[in-house]
């Protein structure tokens, strides 16, 4: 099954132009669109339907389910893959699954057998990384083996945008960003929206659940610049930074405690603002409903509201107001 707009558009054309028989075109198209691996049924037909691949939530998920449903993916013909919400432990535990190619199906073992030709024929300098034991998040120190995403920017710019790498043979490179508590297979893309989401984070507390916003941002193609500890507390931080804000498509709005920063930007800027309370603060912040109930409430025109420390979410609807042209 073609795994996206742009394939399916490809096969369509090869049929038309007389290049792929109907019969062949048909049988890709029949083929089920998605992938039963018993434990998850691995939407490979989302990328046609919406335009973006399946996202794994890794929360509640073991390394073996996670590193699975990735290789499923993998093996649809799915360029790159984004695993949320994955602590550092559980990364390491994905990162040996993918490069072990652990997986108990049919499709699996396929790409298990792609894993290890690929190994061998990376011999140990590409693999090095796994073989001398440095995997995802064992180092803390997003420096040691580290690269910044394919787009960043502002003033903060890659204060979360380095991550662990690990290589994953054949399933290109696994990068755990421990910050963000993302993980990536097979790099970021390109950007192609039509301008620049800008992720603007009230307080350096906030930042776990900004840069999950900016780094899916990134890997759904977009051009995105961070603004952190810009917040109402010293609002000319942020003021700082107007011309940023005043050429944004879209401003991703990331605050706890009482959740001002959202309204103050919905009231600068001409673009959608979409609010992410988070569930920083004391006592009465109520972990983050306090942030979430004065966001639904702003004043502002244009301001919309996702869940609690839903900065993922947050990044999506982000993503398809900026790749509309």
């Amino acid at each position: 099954m073609p795994v996206d707009e742009a394939e399916l558009r490809r096969l369509l054309e090869a049929m038309a132009a007389g290049e792929t028989p109907v019969e062949e075109a048909l049988a890709r198209c029949k083929t089920a669109p998605f992938a039963d691996l018993g434990y998850a049924k691995v939407d490979t037909h989302r990328g046609v339907r919406q335009g973006v691949a399946e996202v794994v939530y890794g929360e509640g998920k073991t390394a073996a389910q996670v590193a699975g449903i990735c290789q499923a993916l993998r093996v649809s013909g799915q360029p790159r893959v984004l695993v949320t919400r994955l602590d550092a432990e559980k990364a390491a535990a994905v990162a040996d699954a993918l490069a072990a190619g652990c997986v108990g199906t049919s499709d699996a073992d396929v790409f298990a057998g792609a894993l290890l030709a690929e190994a061998r024929a990376m011999g140990a300098g590409a693999g090095a990384d796994v073989a001398g034991g440095e995997r995802a998040g064992t180092a803390p120190d997003a420096g040691a083996g580290a690269a910044a995403p394919a787009a960043g920017g502002g003033a903060a710019a890659g204060v979360g945008g380095a991550g662990v790498s690990v290589a994953a043979p054949g399933a290109g490179a696994w990068r755990y960003f421990p910050e963000a508590r993302l993980g990536v297979v097979g790099g970021m893309p390109a950007p192609d929206g039509a301008g620049e989401v800008v992720i603007a984070a009230a307080g350096t507390s906030d930042l776990p659940v900004a840069e999950e916003a900016a780094l899916t941002a990134e890997f759904l193609g977009n051009r995105v610049t961070r603004l952190y500890d810009v917040g109402v507390a010293g609002i000319h931080r942020l003021l700082a930074h107007g011309d940023v804000l005043a050429r944004a498509r879209v401003v991703v709005a990331v605050a706890g405690m009482e959740g001002a920063l959202a309204s103050v930007v919905g009231g600068l800027v001409s673009c959608p603002v979409i609010a992410v309370p988070t569930s920083v603060g004391y006592g009465v912040s109520f972990g983050g409903v306090t942030a979430l109930l004065a966001m639904l409430n702003s004043c502002a025109s244009g301001v919309s509201v996702v869940n609690i420390d839903n900065g993922f979410g947050a990044a999506y609807q982000a993503s398809l107001i900026n790749h509309l042209r």
